[in-house]
């Protein structure tokens, strides 16, 4: 049977030649490899033609036994099956060809070079490609490590490659995502085109393209921020980032796509706005105070004396809208003053759980005649709350009747209490119509309200009035399934009392 090509034979290799050839050789070897390859090969032992010490190693380098002669090296070494030859000489090569045993083979000096470069070619490959998949390593060791979402696609927005933040995100693996389209994984709420003023909410532009889009057609760089709800209901913010890619012709050949969680420092710019906000309604306030308060006084009593003493109809009718309105308008100033006052700078203590069954209690009625379930998961044995109970009543209040007033056909209304790592929690949740995910970043806004009654400071009271006690608000909502606010209260520690000193 014909041994395979690929089988792997052994070879015991000894080299025969003389210092003036052998010492190019070696270099030769040496210069365009790597020394080590050297103990690959199997060498076993050298023959000089010229005088040498015999079995006495050539070199450090080259730590071979060396005889005198061809025959000498192999009576000692007889398990060499292959001689190189580096002289070239037609004598010596001839004198191997007829004494050489036929299970030895004979590799003449061109041979042997040309198979050296081809091997040392090989071991540069070799350590090539090596260094390459340590880079590539590497690099995707550290791509994977951002938080940041990274895809390659190619010019038409197919899928090329994509990091971990991707796969984690979407629950899939890579060969999934391969060759599929970006837009079906960088999905966009439903919103409608921006106003002419570049890019708005929902990340589109002026077109009503998104920057992916934009990117695509314009083969131009884009970017935007995009309103983004997970599926629990929460809002994030995302800024997209698309680098087109090209080639040494100029030509676009893929595109760089990066989606950065902009969430928190969102979130910061925003209560940064509202607190310059809040900070003009506190000036306004006092000149509000000053200003308008006292007139609104006058014009309120002498409509109520005239409205005493009209006879006629109409004019009864249109002085009683006029007390009905400044009745209206005193209550906002009262909302405003309020708003802008301050909490107490030393709250008092607050048991939640009290809170919560009185206040339903007492909002019980309400939830009867529009059809609403009220329904109390209180969790028992939890601390007390370093809050004024009526800051917290006021708050809860408020949240139920924006629960309500999202729920007119019916529903459930569910109250929660509980305490988690470092706060006492508090939620309303309702299943009424949702916000929307534009609305998000402006329910806790003053004034801002989406009922078209009130004065819009429900939301942005309780979030003042928790901000003051060192507590935070979460809000959750899917639009069509309802809304979810948590309030987290600071609780009351068992701080050791200090001693009084005598």
């Amino acid at each position: 049977m014909v041994e395979s090509l690929r089988a792997e034979k052994p070879y015991r290799i000894g080299i025969i030649g003389d210092k003036s050839s052998l010492v190019p050789f070696w270099e030769l070897f040496a210069n365009l490899g790597n020394e080590r390859v050297l103990s690959q090969l199997g060498l076993v032992a050298l023959a000089l033609h010229d005088h040498a010490a015999v079995g006495e190693p050539y070199s450090a380098s080259l730590d071979l036994p060396v005889y005198t002669g061809w025959r000498d090296m192999l009576e000692r070494h007889p398990d060499i099956s292959m001689v190189i030859e580096t002289t070239g000489h037609q004598d010596m090569i001839q004198d191997l060809r007829s004494g050489l045993p036929g299970t030895v083979a004979l590799v003449e000096r061109a041979a042997a070079s040309f198979f050296l470069r081809l091997l040392s070619s090989d071991q540069m490959w070799v350590a090539c490609k090596l260094d390459l998949l340590h880079t590539q390593t590497l690099l995707k060791n550290v791509i994977d490590q951002l938080k940041e979402e990274i895809v390659l696609t190619d010019h038409q927005g197919l899928v090329l490659d994509c990091n971990k933040a991707l796969l984690d995100r979407l629950g899939v693996s890579k060969a999934e995502v391969a060759g599929r389209h970006l837009r079906l994984f960088f999905t966009l709420p439903e919103a409608p085109p921006g106003n002419g003023t570049g890019f708005d909410t929902s990340g589109r532009n002026s077109d009503g393209l998104s920057p992916l889009e934009q990117a695509l057609r314009s083969l131009q760089s884009a970017e935007a921020t995009l309103p983004q709800v997970d599926q629990d209901g929460r809002m994030h913010y995302v800024r997209e980032y698309i680098y087109p890619i090209t080639n040494d012709a100029g030509a676009v050949s893929s595109l760089l796509c990066i989606r950065r969680d902009i969430t928190n420092r969102t979130q910061m710019e925003l209560r940064l706005q509202q607190s310059e906000r809040l900070a003009s309604i506190g000036e306004l306030s006092t000149y509000i105070a000053h200003e308008i308060r006292n007139p609104l006084f006058a014009i309120s009593g002498f409509a109520n004396q005239l409205l005493r003493e009209a006879q006629d109809a109409k004019t009864v009718e249109k002085l009683g809208i006029i007390v009905a309105e400044s009745r209206r308008l005193d209550g906002i100033l009262k909302s405003i003053l309020t708003f802008a006052r301050p909490a107490e700078s030393a709250p008092g203590l607050a048991d939640v759980n009290s809170i919560v069954g009185d206040t339903m209690d007492l909002m019980g009625m309400a939830c009867e005649n529009q059809g609403i379930e009220p329904i109390l998961d209180l969790t028992t044995d939890i601390p007390l709350v370093k809050a004024n109970p009526e800051l917290i009543t006021q708050c809860l209040i408020n949240l139920v009747k924006n629960a309500l007033e999202a729920m007119p056909g019916g529903g459930r209304l569910t109250v929660r209490t509980g305490l988690g790592a470092a706060h006492v929690f508090m939620e309303v949740e309702d299943t009424g119509v949702g916000i929307a995910p534009e609305l998000r970043d402006k329910v806790f806004s003053p004034f801002f309200s989406t009922k078209g009654t009130g004065s819009g400071l429900g939301l942005a009271m309780i979030k003042k009035i928790l901000d003051d006690l060192g507590g935070t608000v979460d809000l959750t909502s899917v639009p069509g399934e309802g809304t979810r606010v948590t309030l987290y209260l600071p609780p009351h520690l068992a701080v050791a009392k200090p001693e009084p000193t005598g």
